[in-house]
């Protein structure tokens, strides 16, 4: 009896023993799945902050470069602004320098045309060049 007392103590230790092993177990299986679950988690956090931080940089590079974009077009538009009005203001020196001196041939012809009336017709048969051309003597 007392075999089988100490049997029955032995077993029922046993059985406590793997009780508190299964128990440990658990606990420990329990406890590595939320170290886990969290670790998952940071990661995907660290994931999520990771790509947020990409995402505003480079819709700060974007704008960055819309800004000098914009800039530039406006420095093109009023170097090309410029342009036109220097060719402008050339066209307009040309056309005065054109309209100065028609004014000027035509006063000069003018002034042609009344000294050419005043002068006397030169003689056509004079000095014995007979329909003023000469006859081949000397």
């Amino acid at each position: 009896m007392n075999k089988q007392l100490e049997k029955m103590k032995q077993n029922q230790e046993c059985e406590r023993r793997k009780r508190i092993a299964e128990e440990k177990h658990k606990e420990w299986v329990q406890k590595k799945r939320e170290e886990e679950r969290q670790e998952r988690k940071q990661k995907l956090s660290k994931e999520m902050v990771e790509k947020v931080t990409k995402e505003l940089e480079k819709m700060q590079l974007q704008e960055k470069a819309d800004i000098k974009y914009k800039e530039w077009l406006k420095k093109k538009r009023a170097e090309e602004a410029e342009k036109k009005k220097k060719e402008k203001e050339k066209e307009k020196e040309r056309e005065a320098e054109l309209q100065e001196k028609r004014t000027r041939s035509e006063k000069i012809f003018k002034e042609w045309l009344q000294n050419s009336r005043n002068k006397p017709q030169p003689a056509l048969n004079g000095y014995s060049f007979p329909h003023g051309k000469s006859t081949g003597l000397y």
